[in-house]
């Protein structure tokens, strides 16, 4: 039997000892991640930058909506996050088709747009009244939507992207100053002859009343060449800096009062505001990243050649893909998703 005092003196150290050992891990504390247990850590997609675009999801139209993200959704490895805007009335709806489709995996937020803002700015006119939907105003306020982000993609509806990822689109460099990147109409020979052969603009004498003084005294060639705001890559802190929100209401406070541009000229009331704004100062998005027109003509066609190349499609126009006639469809309902609850079908001569 050991003595008495040999067995204190062994006490004693063992307990320097486990004192030693608490003080040590304190100084050298093991990272989590090297310890034998669970760690919930980011994946790698959620530490790479998020891709936000923001789509519109208007009444009647949602199917365009559906479409558009699942395309952009089955073509990219990159980490993007959907605003979907949409009226009070209508988020249910596109909140349910999301969920109860396969596009439940996808990143996304619903963004209530309020029309009020627009009150005492938008001047009526009857020849194309889908054209003053307050969702067509959206990408006007893009700062007051989107908060925690530098840059931002906005797409129309009407659009799917067939081959790219949208990651390219999203890496278009803006030069310094430029608030927004957006299509220039004269950019792609190839659309030229499709341009002239349904009678459409491409000009600012399209778009803009050079009868009026106000329209003049801007200093703007009417043959200057005009570009298509239905998909923008924005920069939100030079779009804030140059206010320019401010400055696009400003312009459609003046059309209300002098009417000093109409959508039967160039079919878009919430383009001309945005040719005067942005006029000289705005980059250039890829050619085919923004092939358009496919809406102005139900017989006119792109050679299917020219359309295998193209990375995003756009039907602006009046004969969309989801309706009759139109072109082109098949490259569109190849993305489209079925609605569950049955209230949005496709127009076809059959149904």
């Amino acid at each position: 039997i050991l003595p008495l005092v040999s067995v204190n003196q062994v006490l004693l150290l063992l307990l320097v000892l486990t004192v030693c050992a608490i003080l040590y891990n304190k100084v050298h504390q093991v990272p989590l991640a090297l310890r034998n247990e669970t760690v919930d850590l980011e994946s790698p997609e959620e530490m790479e930058e998020e891709i936000p675009v923001v789509i519109c999801a208007a009444a009647g139209r949602m199917g365009a909506a559906v479409a558009a993200i699942s395309s952009i959704y089955s073509n990219t490895e990159a980490n993007v996050l959907f605003y979907i805007v949409g009226l009070k009335t209508t988020i249910p709806h596109i909140r349910k088709w999301i969920e109860n489709s396969k596009l439940r995996e996808i990143k996304f937020k619903v963004v209530e747009f309020n029309p009020m803002v627009l009150k005492g700015k938008i001047r009526q006119d009857a020849s194309r009244p889908e054209l003053l939907q307050p969702l067509n105003f959206v990408r006007f306020y893009l700062p007051l939507l989107i908060q925690k982000h530098e840059k931002v993609i906005y797409l129309d509806d009407d659009v799917i992207v067939q081959a790219g990822d949208i990651q390219e689109l999203y890496d278009t460099k803006l030069a310094p100053g430029h608030a927004a990147a957006f299509s220039d109409d004269c950019d792609l020979p190839s659309t030229h002859e499709m341009v002239r052969s349904v009678g459409m603009q491409n000009t600012y004498m399209g778009f803009l009343d050079y009868r009026k003084q106000a329209i003049r005294d801007l200093g703007i060639s009417p043959s200057t060449c005009s570009f298509n705001p239905g998909v923008i890559v924005a920069n939100m802190t030079e779009w804030k800096h140059q206010r320019i929100t401010k400055q696009l209401e400003k312009w459609m406070q003046r059309n209300v009062e002098e009417n000093l541009y109409s959508s039967t000229l160039g079919g878009g009331v919430a383009t001309s505001p945005m040719l005067i704004v942005f006029h000289g100062k705005y980059s250039s998005i890829s050619p085919m990243w923004h092939i358009r027109h496919l809406g102005w003509s139900p017989d006119a066609r792109y050679s299917e050649q020219f359309l295998q190349e193209a990375k995003l499609l756009h039907w602006n126009g009046r004969y969309k893909p989801w309706d009759y006639p139109s072109v082109h469809t098949d490259l569109w309902e190849n993305w489209f998703i079925p609605d569950p609850s049955g209230k949005f079908k496709l127009t076809r001569p059959d149904s």
